[in-house]
This record gives structure tokens, sequence and C-alpha cells, in this order.
């Protein structure tokens, strides 16, 4: 009990006035979405803000350190395994990048489990009146936010591990790529590859993107598909800037393995292909 009141202060901290008015609010733009079934452009335009309005909070509460201390509790109560490294606790703290990568997948994840849990099967009730009471919506989706961290930060921190076990073992050598054919070999094997190519690189450019958060790896492949951001966007319910901000770091990453001519670029995913040095070439 003490976990969700912390919750519904952390809301009630970050979003200020009267608790009691927002709820009233709530129920009746409730009772507006269940028209359509909690479907449509008035639907999205909910969720998207409810989004923004909740976003400071999870990061405040990231930062801190007490939304994942809350996730760990709900999950020791349920005796679910969860676990968090005492070095992410303090990167999750120190770092504004990390908190945000985390955080994208982990509100992709609760928009659609609070839609089903709060709305269509109608968990969210204004006339709760146990405990603190009823809670407004932003309080429900947090939340839901912190149940879906369990999921995102293992998958995160699985990814980190993986990332630190292959630069363990290349060093950036010849002899060190050819030592570890796992690296490089699906490349060859598909044929992208001639065996001297093959030689100087580590990795494959899928193995990359499939270490990436699920929603970066559907944003990726449907660049490569032709799709443009703005039917990207539409198509994983998410905003354009997210959409942007997603290619962006994930060339990031290419781009870092390519100037070491460990990996191989597709050209869709070149921002300036001409430019780029020969090594960054791609195929379609």
């Amino acid at each position: 009990m003490r976990a969700v009141c912390e919750v519904a202060e952390a809301v009630d901290d970050g979003l200020h006035g009267d608790r009691s008015a927002r709820i009233r609010r709530d129920a009746a733009r409730v009772s507006e979405l269940a028209l359509d079934g909690f479907e449509g452009l008035a639907y999205k335009v909910f969720e998207d803000e409810l989004c923004r309005e909740v976003w400071p909070i999870l990061r405040g509460m990231l930062r801190e350190g007490r939304l994942a201390r809350i996730a760990l509790k709900w999950c020791a109560e349920r005796g679910l395994p969860f676990w968090i490294h005492p070095d992410d606790f303090a990167l999750l703290r120190g770092s504004r990048e990390a908190r945000d990568e985390i955080l994208v997948d982990v509100v992709m994840r609760a928009r659609v489990s609070f839609r089903r849990k709060a709305l269509v099967r109608g968990g969210w009730n204004p006339d709760y009146q146990g405990g603190r009471g009823a809670s407004c919506l932003a309080t429900y989706f947090v939340g839901e936010c912190i149940w879906e961290f369990r999921r995102v930060y293992t998958t995160w921190a699985r990814n980190r591990q993986r990332w630190a076990e292959q630069h363990a073992l290349y060093d950036g050598s010849e002899e060190a790529a050819l030592a570890n054919p796992k690296l490089f070999g699906s490349l060859l094997a598909a044929g992208y590859l001639s065996e001297p190519e093959a030689a100087v690189l580590s990795t494959n450019f899928e193995d990359i993107l499939n270490e990436q958060p699920l929603v970066t790896q559907a944003v990726v492949r449907m660049t490569i598909d032709g799709y443009v951001d703005t039917e990207i966007a539409d198509a994983l319910n998410i905003t354009h800037a997210a959409v942007r901000m997603r290619k962006t770091r994930f060339r990031s990453v290419l781009y870092d393995a390519a100037r070491e001519q460990r990996i191989w670029i597709p050209q869709q995913l070149h921002t300036k292909a001409g430019a780029r040095h020969r090594f960054l070439r791609g195929a379609a």
C-alpha cells in the first residue's frame, strides 16, 4: 500500500492542482472516449496528452531511483524475480540519455496495457473508496509504467552486457576477427561480403539491430523497407520526433562501428551517402 501511495504522491506533486477535479475531468473524458471504443483520432490525441503529462514525472522518479525501488518492491510482493545492478542504478540516476532510452520503451508498452486494463476492462474506477480513494488516470498510467519497467530494464541490461562481451572479444585486429567467426559469419554466409572483407568485420548489421529495443527495430526495418517517417509514426503509434530520435541514435551506433571498419550499413540508413567514407557503403 505504501508503494501505491508513493506513486499517487509523485503524480500529485508533478501535476499540482486539485486531485478531485482531475478525477472528475478524467471521468468525463473516459465517458466520451468510450463511445468510440477507445479508438480513433480522439483517443490518440488523449493518449498523446497523457504521455506528455506523465513524462516529466516518470523521468524524475527514475532519476531519484524511486521508480526502480517501487518496481522491485511490487515484484518481490508477487514473487516475481527481478534485480537491478547497482551500476545501473547509478547510470540511470546520472544519465538523462539512459533514462530516456528506457522510458521510451516503458511508455510504449504502458500505452497498450493501460488502454486494455484501465479503459477497455474498466480497471480505473473514479468512485473507488479503498486506501487513499480514487486516483486520476495519470496515476494509473504511471503505475502501468512501473509494471512495464521490469521487462524493459531486463532487456536493456542484457543488451548492454552483450555489447560489453562483444567489445571484450574484439580488439580491432584482423586476427581477433578471424578468431571469432560468429561475430561476422552470417554476413559472409548470406553473400554480402567476400572473404577479404569479412576478415575486417566483427559483427553483423542484423546482430546489432536485434540488440536494440523492439520499437527501434521496427523503425529501422520499416525505414529499410522504404517507409517514410510519417508512415512509421502512424503505424507504430508514436510521434514523428520519436521516429527521428530512434534513427539518429541507431545511426550513431552504426557509424561508430563503421569508422572502425567492423560493420556493413544498408544504404537507406545513410544520411549523406555520398559524403561517407567507402567503408560505410551498403546495399538495399
